[in-house]
């Protein structure tokens, strides 16, 4: 087991977070599996599928004074 360090600002997170909000609206709710196997599946197919028409996420801040920022010093504003 490994443990690591992630800030929770972490914008990455956002990401994985909608990657896995993605997968459950997609796959997983609308979903009828017969068995853990018949999931697996269904999700690979999904994943491959979703790789064939990925595209870089733009991000972008609709409000830049929400924006966190640190000091010369490296401590958050």
């Amino acid at each position: 087991v490994s443990i690591h360090y992630t800030p929770t600002y972490s914008s990455w997170l956002n990401q994985v977070e909608n990657w896995f909000a993605r997968i459950q609206r997609d796959v997983i709710t609308r979903g009828v599996f017969t068995s853990t196997r018949d999931l697996d599946k269904k999700l690979m197919r999904y994943i491959r599928q979703y790789n064939k028409q990925a595209a870089p996420l733009k991000w972008k801040y609709s409000d830049p004074a929400r924006r966190i920022r640190c000091n010369s010093s490296g401590s958050m504003d």
